[in-house]
């Protein structure tokens, strides 16, 4: 069984490297998608549809035409019809934009997915299990026809975490204003407890059972006084991943950093150690604006040294998020400052009718003189495979995204974006997902306090016509 890259492997070779052949297993070359209609890679929740079957309905490995399966690739097997079937193989296959390729390929003894099972939930599983249970090419019969299912790329739903120690030392999930999240005992100051709302791994779980289609956790102190192979996010991670099938994000503390016995690790060390535990992701934060002022001050220089470049050469771009906190500063006229500007339908506190979108650090406590645009187009050139747009106008206000912030990102750019930042309510979802092109939508808040689950979430996308992941039940 080949699994993402496994499956390419068994091809002839690939334009991701054309020096390096194949195994040529199966006939065929991969190559490179379009991005002139979608963002690149391809990240997210995608059908496997069998076809040249006697019935739509009917599937094999265990694979549903109304089940959703997750993908992450920039390279592809393009389908052609008839031409695989030719050879003997059997084909379930994804639509990404304009493009149909190979979602799994099966013959004999050999099985491979270029979805990843293992993070796809129970049809995930219910994929790895029949492959284990050596049923061959047993067929099933799919309740759910392909047509009665959106077909297509799904929008994505991502629940947020943000954790850190309270003051006897228990990892809580706690929210704020950035990093303020103490209780106010008067009203004003913030000199309570750290706001507790749950443990991690639990509402992991229950996040993941409502239908999340991603789990982040942001470490919001880093856990700086601990040896580094004893964080205790990495027991976090290890202990969601055992019941929790869906990519998970971790984000903080990714950096070059020393050790307590004085032993330096490297921001890919540290990465390493994420991903050993469970990670899919890695985001990172500040540090991404630092090696991207120092880019443009080189005059748009690689130098294969940042934290970015690092990871992504070794584990690919998407395993590479860069989250970016914004805030807006507005002007009466775009000549009179030399940062990116845009008309907006929100007028400033002086009837100013432009802004830009100032790129801070410290979770919005310490502003550069940096904006949005040069900061995403900075990453995806160091190799970054996805953003985590915030705004930090937007933050607890439970007013929604910014949706004005999310078109100017995602036309600069062609990496996936995730809109965060301001939901307050289902709405807020089905209008990002409406009124920009973002990839992925995430909650924090509105999930943490009860108000709304992710379930009731994609209901409400449902209902405006909306493509979501259903959570299924078991294998």
């Amino acid at each position: 069984m080949g699994i993402c890259v496994g499956l390419q492997a068994l091809f002839e070779g690939s334009e991701e490297n054309p020096a390096v052949p194949g195994l040529g297993v199966v006939q065929g070359h991969l190559k490179r998608f379009d991005d002139s209609d979608k963002a690149v890679p391809h990240i997210g929740w995608n059908s496997a549809n069998t076809v040249g079957q006697t019935s739509a309905n009917v599937s094999f490995y265990g694979l549903k035409s109304s089940s959703k399966y997750y993908y992450v690739h920039s390279y592809a097997v393009p389908y052609v019809p008839g031409q695989l079937e030719a050879k003997g193989w059997k084909v379930a296959t994804a639509k990404y934009g304009n493009e149909e390729v190979v979602g799994a390929i099966c013959r004999d003894n050999v099985l491979a997915t270029q979805f990843h099972p293992e993070k796809s939930g129970a049809a995930g599983l219910r994929v790895l299990k029949a492959f284990l249970e050596g049923q061959g090419e047993t067929q099933i019969i799919d309740s759910t026809s392909a047509t009665e299912t959106i077909q297509g790329l799904t929008r994505r739903v991502i629940a947020c975490l943000d954790v850190r120690a309270n003051d006897n030392g228990d990892l809580v999930v706690t929210k704020g204003d950035q990093y303020d999240v103490r209780e106010k005992d008067d009203g004003v100051s913030a000199g309570g407890q750290v706001r507790n709302l749950g443990k991690p791994v639990d509402m992991a779980r229950r996040y993941y059972e409502q239908g999340a289609d991603e789990i982040t956790f942001l470490n919001i102190t880093s856990f700086r006084n601990c040896p580094v192979a004893d964080t205790p996010m990495l027991e976090i991670l290890r202990r969601t991943a055992e019941t929790v099938f869906v990519p998970l994000t971790i984000g903080g503390g990714i950096r070059d950093t020393v050790d307590t016995d004085g032993t330096k690790y490297s921001a890919l060390d540290v990465a390493t150690l994420y991903f050993k535990s469970g990670a899919d992701k890695v985001s990172i934060g500040s540090d991404a604006v630092i090696a991207a002022e120092e880019y443009f001050k080189s005059g748009n220089h690689l130098t294969g040294t940042t934290a970015i470049e690092q990871i992504s050469a070794a584990y690919g771009k998407q395993a590479v998020v860069v989250s970016v906190d914004p805030k807006r500063v507005y002007v009466q006229d775009p000549s009179s400052t030399t940062h990116h500007t845009i008309p907006t339908s929100v007028p400033g506190p002086n009837g100013e009718a432009h802004c830009w979108y100032q790129c801070t650090t410290q979770g919005g406590r310490k502003s550069h003189d940096f904006d949005v645009h040069q900061l995403v187009t900075a990453v995806e050139a160091m190799g970054a495979g996805e953003i985590l747009l915030n705004c930090i106008d937007k933050d607890g206000t439970n007013s929604g995204f910014d949706l004005e912030l999310i078109r100017d990102v995602k036309a600069s750019i062609k990496i996936p974006v995730i809109a965060s930042s301001g939901a307050g309510n289902p709405g807020h979802f089905v209008q990002v997902f409406e009124q920009t092109t973002t990839d992925a939508a995430l909650g924090a808040g509105i999930f943490h306090r009860g108000e709304y689950t992710v379930a009731q979430v994609k209901e409400g996308l449902l209902r405006a016509g909306l493509g979501v992941r259903w959570f299924e039940e078991g294998v």
